[in-house]
This record gives structure tokens, sequence and C-alpha cells, in this order.
């Protein structure tokens, strides 16, 4: 049998350095491992290892020392990670035309099979449906390093959590859900957690861990739908629903605010509820409806606004074709440059599309957008001054960074839509 990890320096490998795996990295360094961080992108490795950091949460202030005393080494090289002690994968799990596209976390099995040794602990962090650490992760660990899970080393799950921008709930006070495929896997998960967050919570099998993580998501994904929904039919009714969601918002049960707005973003809501559909009609031959209902009208958020900025510009004479429309916020929350998924894409798409004239302002998105960023590539960026305001036709705000200055937007801008309700005004329309 194989024992526990004791409280010591491990050596930690992090396979995949995004959103994800970059904070747990560095936390991991942070609290005395020594943490190798793999990615496959040669320009993100480049960019850590010169001390630049791609990720709101982790500034270049945590970083150098890190790299200064060897703490936490980026590498391309798969060689890298020989001789670890826990590996984590943290890979990105795409829809590819509906199906869950597994790939990365296959080739991150075979990467770390390759360097398996008895005594280790691996751990599956990226986002999938039940039964995958099982029945895909682990297979393929013991095929490549000869070795068997449980016997030889421990295998467990742990859905991530990281929300980025988030200035209150980070990765060390966050509650981190830990699973094994059996008890000694999961105390060597809980213990290697337990040195980086406050509070572990173990549960009793991997897929109740990796159905924890779609539960989160799906809730989330179906009452953002049910506010996007009653949005689109109080504005037909003339009622204001943010009014009325801050009115419910007052009672202190029962009722949990989400808001409306231009559709949803990240890797999280608009694949990983698919996955637990995906799954649920796979094994047991039926239709997951919330979600399906769900994503039909999430996806459709994106036509939905320009729906309503076509008729704003209606009722002031002006067609889209030429227009000027000038777009705040392309990254999908506020307070992030995380533009993965972003509903700006589809916007900028249909708007473009019909003849527009589109701009857009994000001091968070970079012009080098991120490459799942689909449509933003090449979209000309504007800064947000009283003259570019001014000359444009309409003024979209899709999301809401407190680094805008609203006070400037509004005085200055002839007519705004607003998907996130932080303006007020006879030109303003709110979604």
């Amino acid at each position: 049998m194989i024992s526990n990890h004791k409280a010591r320096r491990l050596r930690v490998v992090v396979v995949g350095q995004g959103y994800v795996g970059l904070p747990l990295a560095v936390r991991a360094a942070e609290v005395g491992h020594h943490v190798v961080g793999l990615d496959v992108d040669a320009g993100r490795i480049k960019r850590l290892v010169l001390g630049e950091s791609y990720v709101e949460d982790i500034p270049e202030s945590r970083l150098a020392p890190l790299l200064a005393d060897d703490a936490y080494r980026p590498t391309v090289d798969p060689s890298d990670c020989a001789g670890f002690d826990v590996a984590v994968v943290t890979v990105p799990t795409p829809l590819r035309d509906g199906v869950p596209d597994l790939s990365h976390v296959e080739e991150a099995a075979r990467t770390l099979g390759r360097h398996l040794t008895r005594g280790a602990t691996v751990v599956l962090e990226s986002t999938t449906y039940p039964g995958t650490t099982e029945e895909v992760f682990g297979p393929l660990l013991e095929h490549t390093s000869g070795l068997t899970a449980g016997r030889d080393f421990h295998l467990g799950y742990s859905p991530e959590r990281i929300d980025p921008g988030n200035p209150t709930w980070k990765l060390e006070n966050t509650p981190k859900v830990v699973a094994g495929i059996d008890p000694p896997s999961t105390a060597a998960v809980r213990s290697f957690y337990a040195s980086l967050v406050d509070t572990v919570v173990p549960v009793a099998s991997c897929k109740e861990a990796e159905l924890t993580k779609l539960l989160e998501n799906t809730f989330r994904h179906v009452n953002i739908a049910l506010a996007n929904e009653l949005a689109i039919f109080a504005h037909d009714l003339g009622i204001d629903v943010w009014a009325a969601i801050d009115a419910a918002s007052t009672k202190p049960f029962g009722f949990m605010r989400f808001t409306p707005g231009p559709g949803v973003g990240g890797h999280c809501l608009p694949v990983d509820p698919s996955y637990l559909s995906w799954q649920v009609e796979r094994a047991l031959g039926r239709n997951f409806r919330f979600v399906e209902l769900a994503n039909d009208i999430n996806n459709h958020m994106p036509d939905y606004v320009v729906q309503r900025l076509v008729a704003g510009l209606n009722e002031r004479g002006k067609p889209v074709k030429g227009s000027r429309i000038l777009l705040l916020g392309l990254a999908y929350k506020a307070n992030t440059g995380d533009a993965r998924e972003t509903p700006a894409a589809r916007i900028v798409e249909l708007l473009t599309g019909m003849g527009a004239e589109v701009r857009a302002a994000d001091p968070h998105v970079l012009n080098d957008a991120h490459p799942r960023a689909v449509g933003l590539g090449g979209l000309q960026r504007a800064d947000v001054t009283p003259v570019g305001l001014a000359a444009a036709d309409a003024v979209v705000l899709l999301a809401d960074h407190d680094a805008f200055d609203y006070p400037l937007i509004s005085a200055h801008a002839p007519y705004i839509l607003d998907c996130r309700r932080r303006l007020a005004g006879a030109h303003v329309d709110s979604l």
C-alpha cells in the first residue's frame, strides 16, 4: 500500500497555466511547495519566465519572488515533470459540435503517465462529465505508466472554483471539494489542498465531485436564463425588470439575485451545463430540458441585444448600416480581461454584418484578445473620450468595468443601450 503525503515540501506539477492553473501554481509555490507550471503555449510560458502575468488575479508582484527563488518554474518541456509528488491537471475541456472534447485531458494524462512514480498523487481539476476521472483519465495514466491507480499511486478529482476578478473570494478562502478513487486517495488529495486553502470538503466519490461542478454552473446558467427571458418579456410588457429584481432582492429568504445581461461567457456557463446534458443523453437516452432551454435563451441574448439596438436607432431615424457603434466592455464579465466565449464576439459579428462601423473599448481586454474570443482580433479599438462618445450614434455597455467613467459616458453619449443597468437618463435604454 502507498502511504499518504505528510506535511512537507512537495514537488508539484500543474498542467495548464491559464485562469485556473496559474493561480493554483502560484498559491502552491507561496505555501512552500516547489512548483513546475507546464503549458503547451510557448508564448504564454515566455511571458511567465519574464515575470509577466496575463491573469489579473496574479499580479506580477506575486510572480517575481517565486521566480527568483525558483519556487515556481514555468516550462513547455514535459521532461520537467519528472519526479513529481503531486500533479494537477487544469487544461481546457471545450465542446466540439456539442460533444465534449477531452483531448487536452487525455494528452495531459499521457504526459504525466510517462513520469508517474509509485506514491505520487494525480488530481484532475478540469470540468468534465461524471465518470471522466475513473473511466478516461485514470486508465490513460495506468496504460502509459504501467502502474495501477489506488495500489501504486493516488488518483482524485477536485473541481476548480476560480472566479476571475472576484475581489472577495480567492483560491485560498473558497472551500475546495475533493474526492479520490479510494479512501487513501481521498486522504492524499485532501492533504495537498489543505496546504493551499482554508477549507477542504471531501465527498464520497469522484463522480460526486465531478457532478458538483456541473451542478454549480447549471444552477447559475438556468437562473441567468430566467432573468434574461424575464427581461425580454418585461420590456415588451412595459415593465422595469430591474426594479422588480431590486424589490425581490429585499426578501431575506427563498430568493437569490440574478440579473439579465448580453449573454454568458467564460469557460463555465457556455460549456459546462452542456457536458451534463450530453452525459445524461448518452447514458440515459433522455434530454436535460432545463439545460437545453437555458442554452437556447442565453445563446440568443446577443441577438436580442442587436434587435434592441436596431430598434433604438430606428426610433432616432438612423439605420444600422453606416451607424457608428461604440461597444464598452469586451470581456464576458466586469473587471476581468477574460474574453473566452464572450457574447461581445457575436454582437460584433451581427453588427458588422449589417454594415455598422463598430469600435470597442475595454481597459482589460488587450488588442491581442484571448484566442478563444473569436471575432475580436481585428476589432478597431477606441478610447472613451467626450469626442469619441459624442461621435457615436450608439454606445452599448456590455461589461460594466469599474474603470469606465460612467458620468462621462452619460454626459456625452447621445444614445446608450445599457445591458448592465449602470446608467440612467432619457437617452438610456436598459436591457
